[in-house]
C-alpha cells in the first residue's frame, strides 16, 4: 500500500490538509514515525517533536505489548491476562527509565516542546495493538493542547476503536481486516537509527519560531 514510511506521510499530510498553514505541533513516536513526522511537519508548516512512550513487554514474550508507559510514569495495560502485578511495575521502572535516557538523547539542547493550546498531531506509522499510541495520547491530552488528533498510515480496526476515545479526531487511511503486522503494507521498512531521529529534531529545532521575524 505504501512505498516507505516518506510515502504514508505525504498521504497523511494530503488528508490533514485542513490545517496547512496553521502551525500545528506534529509528535511523533520514536522511532519509525519520525522521519514521517519530520515531512509531515514540513509539509504542514508545523513544529516537530516526539512523544515518548513504551509498550510494556509480556513477562512470557518480549515482543508482545501488554500495554504501554509514557515519561511521566503513567501506564495502560491492555492485557487483563498479565496479572502479576510485581513484574508490571518492574517492566514499568525499567521502561520509564529508558524514556528518560532516550529523551537525553533527542532533545539534549532544549526542552519538550509545549503543546499547551497548540493543534497537536500525534503520528505513528501504524496501528497494531493500539497501546502505545493510548499512552502517547494520554501524555500530550494532560498538556491542554487546543485539539488533539491522532494521524496513522494503516490501522488493525479493534485497535482503532480503542484509541478513538483519547483523540478529538482521528485519520486514518486504511482499516484492513486481517491486520498482522505494521510492515505488511510497506514495501520498504527499514529500521530506524537514533541518529536519523536526532538529525530530524535538530533540523526542526534550528527553524525559527512561527511569527518572529
Amino acid at each position: 500500500m505504501f512505498r516507505d514510511r516518506l510515502d504514508a506521510a505525504a498521504q497523511l499530510a494530503k488528508a490533514l490538509d485542513a490545517w496547512r498553514g496553521r502551525n500545528p505541533l506534529v509528535l511523533a513516536i520514536p522511532r519509525g514515525a519520525v522521519p514521517m513526522g519530520a515531512a509531515l511537519a514540513e509539509a504542514l508548516g508545523g513544529d516537530l517533536d516526539v512523544v515518548l512512550v513504551h509498550k510494556l513487554s509480556s513477562r512470557w514474550n518480549p515482543e508482545y505489548a501488554i500495554g504501554a508507559v509514557d515519561e511521566g510514569g503513567w501506564s495502560f495495560v491492555s492485557d487483563a491476562s498479565e496479572d502479576d502485578e510485581a513484574w508490571v511495575e518492574a517492566e514499568k521502572a525499567r521502561r520509564v527509565q529508558q524514556l528518560r535516557e532516550r529523551r537525553a538523547l533527542y532533545s539534549p539542547e532544549r526542552p519538550a516542546v509545549d503543546a499547551r493550546g497548540r493543534v497537536v498531531i500525534v503520528v505513528d506509522d501504524g496501528l497494531a495493538t493500539g497501546a502505545t499510541m493510548v499512552a502517547a495520547l494520554h501524555a500530550v491530552r494532560a498538556q491542554s493542547p487546543q485539539r488533539l488528533i491522532c494521524a496513522l498510515p494503516v490501522a488493525a480496526p479493534d485497535s482503532l476503536a480503542r484509541v478513538e476515545p483519547y483523540a478529538d479526531e482521528i485519520v486514518c487511511l486504511d482499516k484492513p481486516w486481517g491486520f498482522r503486522a505494521v510492515g505488511q503494507f510497506y514495501q520498504h521498512f527499514d529500521q530506524v537509527e537514533d541518529e536519523e531521529v536526532v538529525n530530524c529534531l535538530r533540523r526542526f529545532a534550528r527553524r525559527p519560531a512561527a511569527g518572529s521575524e
